[in-house]
């Protein structure tokens, strides 16, 4: 009967165990010494000699001949313990016996004198699985066993053990087993079976079993059960995974934003018999090799795992970024973490490949930052950009009608009676709503329902010589007294709007205006009104617009209160005038 490779091979004395020198070395002499501790704790990950250990342990504190601290394999204490018949040497497995009353039945057991060998081991394996009061239960006896008591505990998790045991423990650390080591473990199992094991296909299992002897002869053990030569394509068909090559193109693809090709390339893997899930656990790896090759720099050839040669990691990688190539490591590690619970496998796996060839696809800050990063890079190569709404050729009108800013300037001896021609503001208005109309430009009349008052031509743009006083140029149209002239702001209200966007123009109508000297002062009813209005783009509104009314410069400011001199308002006319301004907003 066929017996698996992983079984027919475990080690059966320390110097056979491949790669964990540091802790056979350490168990060898201590067997040789005679100095063993009643408690050993094994962590480290799966495959890599945590089991294997402890029973060849278990062999050597019993042993009647040990040799050199190694079982002799020979004697009846090594071979009834090798073949399961002693019950002195009891192996669980704590995932199954987790309870508190299974720890209290071997407690009981454990205070009887050994039948059969010198001291009485129990092996427990996933030793994290055990529940607290099973560990409470556990506790007292390890501290202070009888002296024919040995326990070895083994954990893939060691930050599940309660500190209280980790105490009571020698405790050694199993490290994941080199790729040359398992390489050359392989190589000489594959000789004994006689297995036709190629190099390409040694180092392709190897770096597949990710630091487990275990799988690694598992894999070896269903690669030579399909028959001929195991070499790197051969191990790959006979698994369902993607190759290096056809991982690299598509990488490449990916890193070109080549969504289409991408996703035919993927469609051929699966109609293939490749498991897509494989598939991205390959570009997951692959895209950790890029990112290390592109931030560690030379050191970091002994991070890499060796699968691709340093050409093929050149090009991909002057495809992308270091960016680009994290944002692909995290997008396909969260699609690995969830592919498991997909309703739909290829489908998860698609959405994950366009997600990569089109980083701004997941929605998120990091989509957001990866269009900001693509528009930075667009603008350092020189790429022009247009406006979205802009006409895409100038209307064949006057440019006084359509553009509210002429193309260009008159003279000023020949226009002298016109008004100066408006710069364009230096202020960034928000866009405006596609309904909004748009005001006429400064140079045409605004009607108002008042007349808004207006300045001789001789003096709209008067000489500096012949500028009149503040004072005296204050003076005109105000009342008598020193409030100023409040009746400026209600004649240029309606110019105020039609500059403004409709959420500044409800909180201007409210408001109300006093004009004295070259000061505009604006009150508001309350701090939320004085918070739309005082700011930048209102103010150069309110400036503008009275500059040109007075025909002098102006300056501007707000305050909360009520306006000196000024007439009693309707407060429901200034709400049902705001109301007026909204679409979904209505006042009766």
């Amino acid at each position: 009967m066929h017996q698996a490779l992983y079984r027919k091979w475990r080690p059966r004395n320390f110097d056979e165990v491949c790669g964990q020198e540091q802790v056979t070395s350490i168990l060898k002499y201590e067997c040789q010494t005679g100095h063993f501790s009643h408690a050993y704790l094994f962590c480290g990950s799966r495959g890599t000699g945590k089991t294997s250990c402890a029973k060849i342990l278990a062999k050597a504190v019993n042993c009647e001949h040990p040799e050199n601290g190694n079982p002799c394999n020979r004697c009846p204490s090594c071979l009834g313990i090798e073949s399961g018949r002693f019950l002195d040497v009891v192996e669980l497995d704590a995932a199954s016996n987790n309870g508190v009353d299974s720890v209290r039945a071997l407690r009981d057991e454990a205070i009887y004198s050994p039948a059969q060998v010198k001291k009485r081991v129990y092996i427990v394996d996933e030793v994290h699985m055990l529940s607290t009061p099973a560990f409470n239960a556990l506790l007292k006896i390890l501290e202070e066993p009888p002296e024919h008591l040995m326990f070895i505990l083994a954990t893939t998790e060691l930050h599940k053990v309660p500190a209280t045991i980790l105490s009571r423990c020698q405790r050694f650390s199993f490290r994941r087993i080199q790729p040359k080591d398992i390489v050359g473990r392989l190589n000489y199992i594959a000789q004994q079976e006689n297995i036709d094991l190629k190099d390409d296909g040694a180092a392709l299992l190897a770096r597949l079993s990710d630091g487990a002897l275990r799988d690694a002869l598992s894999l070896l053990d269903q690669c030579a059960a399909v028959g001929g030569a195991i070499d790197a394509p051969a191990v790959l068909d006979a698994l369902g995974l993607a190759g290096n090559v056809q991982t690299a193109q598509l990488m490449s693809l990916i890193l070109t934003r080549d969504a289409r090709g991408a996703l035919a390339l993927l469609g051929r893997l699966y109609d293939g018999g490749k498991d897509v899930g494989a598939v991205l656990g390959e570009l997951s790896t692959l895209s950790r090799e890029l990112l290390i090759s592109a931030t560690a720099g030379e050191g970091g050839e002994s991070l890499l795992s060796g699968a691709y040669d340093a050409s093929t990691l050149d090009s991909l990688r002057a495809q992308g970024t270091s960016a680009r190539f994290i944002q692909l490591c995290t997008i396909l590690q969260e699609t690995a973490a969830q592919l498991q619970f997909s309703v739909n496998r290829r489908t998860d796996a698609e959405l994950c490949i366009l997600k990569l060839c089109d980083e701004t696809l997941s929605g998120d800050l990091a989509a957001l930052c990866a269009r900001i990063a693509r528009l930075e890079e667009q603008i350092a190569a020189g790429v022009q950009f247009a406006a979205r709404n802009a006409p895409s050729a100038p209307a064949a009108v006057p440019a006084a009608k359509d553009s509210p800013m002429p193309q260009k300037a008159a003279p000023a001896s020949a226009e002298s009676a016109k008004p100066a021609e408006e710069a364009p503001l230096p202020w960034g208005e928000p866009p405006l709503p596609d309904d909004y109309d748009a005001p006429p430009p400064y140079g045409e009349p605004v009607e108002t329902a008042a007349t808004v008052r207006k300045v001789p031509k001789d003096d709209a743009a008067p000489a500096p010589a012949q500028k009149a006083p503040a004072s005296a140029a204050a003076g005109q149209g105000a009342p008598a007294g020193s409030d100023g002239d409040s009746e400026l702001f209600f004649e240029l209200l309606e110019s105020y709007k039609n500059r403004l966007t409709p959420d500044k123009r409800a909180f201007i109508g409210m408001a109300q205006g006093t004009m004295k000297d070259d000061l505009l002062t604006v009150y508001c009813t309350t701090e939320v009104q004085k918070s739309m209005l005082d700011q930048q783009v209102v103010a150069d509104v309110l400036r503008e617009v009275t500059s040109r009314a007075v025909g002098r410069e102006i300056r501007v400011r707000f305050l909360v209160g009520e306006c000196p001199g000024a007439k009693k308002r309707d407060r429901m006319q200034d709400l049902m005038r705001m109301g007026s301004k909204f679409d979904n907003f209505t006042v009766k």
